[in-house]
């Protein structure tokens, strides 16, 4: 918190506020009691008000937070890798994060953790469905259309492509992924989620060439996190099923009460 007497402070904070009004007549109210109370306050309700925004445009839907991942149940996760992740390191690096594994592990629940550890931070995110992402591209009409979805998706500070590799696409599909990764280079970080391993790629993507330049691409500056083990989902529906049938048997071997008749009279 600043003080009073740190009078060039809080003129800075005022001028990056805005505060015009102030400025002009600071050497006039500089040393009122109320001047820090204010900037704190017009502070607290932009970054209020930022964050609401960013939240808005990130497309970020509930998430489990990382606090309540069970890092005991993946047969192979490295805490470490995923932990340093969460200090936003690559984010200021512009480097890729790429998480693979099979169905239901914890790669979104994962991303989505990123994404908001960097909403927290400051930054803007947008989260998309690689297949929405890929078939809103391939249906633009035109060059300008088409330019102007890939300006869109190198503007946020990360891009969170999730679920890539349950669908396959034609060539046309790769060339317009390789476009994404190819505008956001070196300029803004991308997280994506996908249950195929790179060299199952080619299937996700059969019939085109520029895959191997795609792989060798988004790689370049990133890091991959490979997790491997069961489904998260069906593990809590086995738990959950093995409640139901507790709670029938419990029921069941529950006495009968029989029922108390008044007195005729």
């Amino acid at each position: 918190m600043s003080d009073l007497t740190d009078a060039p402070s809080l003129l800075t904070r005022a001028k990056k506020l805005a505060l015009h009004g102030i400025v002009f007549r600071w050497p006039d109210i500089k040393a009122e009691p109320w001047i820090l109370q204010l900037i704190e306050i017009e502070e607290g309700q932009r970054q209020m008000r930022s964050m609401q925004r960013r939240r808005h445009y990130a497309k970020l839907p509930e998430f489990k937070p990382l606090v309540d991942f069970d890092w005991s149940f993946p047969k192979r996760i490295c805490r470490e890798e995923v932990e340093d992740l969460m200090t936003l390191r690559f984010l200021h690096e512009k480097a890729n994060v790429v998480l693979i594994g099979p169905n239901a592990v914890g790669k979104t629940m994962i991303a989505h953790n990123l994404a908001h550890q960097a909403l927290l931070h400051g930054h803007t995110v947008l989260n998309v469905n690689a297949s929405e992402m890929l078939n809103g591209l391939a249906a633009c009409k035109c060059a300008l259309s088409l330019d102007r979805r890939l300006r869109s998706l190198a503007r946020p500070s990360l891009l969170i492509v999730d679920e890539l590799g349950y669908l396959s696409y034609d060539n046309r599909y790769a060339d317009l992924l390789f476009q994404v990764v190819n505008k956001r280079y070196q300029q803004g970080s991308i997280v994506i989620t996908s249950n195929k391993p790179f060299t199952q790629w080619p299937d996700v993507f059969p019939s085109a060439t520029t895959v191997g330049t795609l792989i060798d691409r988004l790689t370049h500056f990133s890091e991959i996190i490979n997790i491997e083990g069961d489904s998260y989902r069906f593990r809590e529906a086995l738990e959950r099923a093995e409640v139901r049938q507790k709670q029938r048997q419990a029921r069941r071997k529950a006495p009968v009460t029989p029922a108390v008749h008044p007195p005729v009279a």
